[in-house]
């Protein structure tokens, strides 16, 4: 009976955590991130599976995590974020958001809103010429995002990866695998259900 309250609750406190986050991400200069040269928008829609991330309170201890982009007849699109929180027996759950290009010159910098009237600047970094991974990030360097149209990915191309967030100046240890898979948990390099330090 209290799931709705606990719901609401739960999405307050964490738009204050992400208004805290943005402040503080505010209050000293970054460093430009440098995105791709061009997206092409209609390639990129669809379904990426979530393969590494630096976890954070919005996806900690998500597994299954999922993103679905599609155009909307405003102009801007859809981003829907499935995932089961810390078990593949739980729940599949859901968050709807909205995201618009910033940069139309190259279409690798967007803004991602979940929850108004707060946005998230969403910079594709990294991708793949048959649009079968990409790579995002923030210039705080405290977001990252490795993802695929597929579950798993090659272990090498993982590696190259994390290079290249390495050479755009994050520190590539800090990302960690998101588990798709029951047989992923409590694998070395997978994030577990009680989630990782920033």
């Amino acid at each position: 009976m209290f799931s709705r309250p606990l719901t609401t609750l739960t999405r307050i406190a964490a738009v204050f955590l992400l208004l805290a986050a943005s402040g503080c991400a505010m209050l000293g200069p970054t460093k430009p991130l440098p995105t791709v040269d061009q997206v092409d928008l209609d390639r990129y829609m669809g379904q990426w599976y979530v393969i590494a991330n630096i976890p954070y309170f919005g996806e900690r201890g998500n597994v299954a995590g999922r993103a679905i982009y599609r155009p909307r007849d405003d102009g801007r699109m859809d981003d829907i974020y499935l995932y089961r929180k810390g078990s593949f027996e739980a729940p599949e759950e859901r968050m709807d958001g909205v995201a618009w290009v910033v940069d139309t010159d190259s279409n690798a910098q967007w803004k991602v809103r979940f929850y108004w009237p707060l946005s998230f600047g969403y910079y594709i970094v990294g991708l793949d010429e048959d649009y079968q991974w990409s790579m995002v990030g923030h210039p705080t360097r405290n977001y990252a995002w490795i993802m695929a149209r597929e579950p798993v990915m090659d272990e090498d191309l993982y590696q190259s990866l994390l290079e290249r967030f390495e050479a755009l100046g994050y520190d590539s240890g800090r990302l960690l695998k998101v588990p798709q898979q029951p047989s992923q948990m409590g694998q070395p390099g997978f994030q577990t259900p009680e989630g990782a330090t920033d």
